[in-house]
């Protein structure tokens, strides 16, 4: 294998890991902070677009309570994160 062709590989792969497989990791690390920092009274954004207050977290779901006083369980990691003080 020609040396140059082995360079340009490495350099191929070291562009793909920085700027599509290591901004990915970070964002799921971050993500994966959010959900274990959740607690009880937190507002937050689901991935479906609803906004709600967790009424109660349980291992793998909580309990959200929304605008008309609904309760919707979802899984954790159906959190997008946390809704910002206005």
């Amino acid at each position: 294998m020609d040396p140059m062709m082995l360079i340009f590989l490495v350099l191929i792969f070291a562009v793909f890991y920085f700027l599509l497989i290591r901004p990915q990791r970070k964002r799921q690390s971050e993500h994966r902070m959010l959900i274990e920092g959740l607690q009880k009274g937190d507002k937050v954004i689901t991935m479906g677009g609803i906004y709600g207050e967790i009424d109660s977290i349980g291992e793998h779901d909580l309990t959200l309570r929304v605008e008309d006083g609904s309760r919707l369980k979802l899984l954790r990691t159906s959190i997008m994160g946390i809704q910002q003080s206005e």
